[in-house]
């Protein structure tokens, strides 16, 4: 279901607001927020991690580092919704490069797992699955901000590149643009290299 926008100005001054309360460390403030935006970045980190207890966990250290690190965020750049949903990203891709490296250590170290036969669908397929998802969001996350802005609106907020348009104050036209130049860029980013032996006309 689509959230309906509310009008910038408005998201702004109360975004504003907001932010001065959490740099002098009202807690009613960071109440407030987590509130506000505690779903949306549970859902991204899910997302990416393909796992609810992860997604806690990420959600736990993007609103740490809100209350400890309120300056990070500046409204006059974009909305506090979409600050917090590409922080939230950046969070659970480490996530999943910690435990990619986890896993390929403690594969080296237990030679038995490979005498394991695959039964099938089960944590194997886990693991392609988020092998992939990070592939993706790796891809996402090295984008231009002003085009993970529009994307991160329209894939994990739901908005459409109008609505997207309404929130960071920017024409239609210019959102529109930058989804499908993002969209682009992700596309290219996760082809398949070519082969030399066919470039070579093999």
């Amino acid at each position: 279901m689509v959230v309906p926008v509310e009008p910038t100005l408005e998201q702004s001054s109360i975004d504003v607001e907001l932010h001065r309360r959490l740099v002098y460390g009202d807690e009613s403030a960071l109440r407030e927020a987590y509130a506000a935006y505690g779903a949306l970045v549970r859902r991204v980190a899910v997302r990416v991690t393909r796992s609810q207890a992860a997604a806690e966990d990420v959600a736990q250290e993007v609103f740490a580092q809100l209350w400890t690190s309120p300056y990070g965020f500046d409204a006059r750049r974009g909305s506090l919704r979409t600050w917090l949903s590409m922080l939230a990203h950046r969070r659970a891709v480490d996530w999943v490069r910690r435990e990619a490296r986890h896993r390929k250590d403690t594969h080296a170290d237990d030679s038995e797992l490979h005498a394991i036969p695959d039964a099938g669908p089960g944590p194997h397929e886990t693991v392609v699955d988020r092998e992939r998802s990070l592939l993706l969001h790796t891809a996402l996350a090295e984008l231009p901000r002003t085009q993970r802005e529009v994307v991160h609106l329209a894939y994990f907020a739901g908005r459409t590149y109008r609505q997207a348009a309404v929130e960071l104050g920017i024409p239609e036209g210019t959102a529109k643009t930058r989804l499908r130049s993002a969209l682009r860029k992700l596309a290219e980013s996760l082809a398949d290299p070519p082969d030399p032996a066919a470039a070579r006309g093999a």
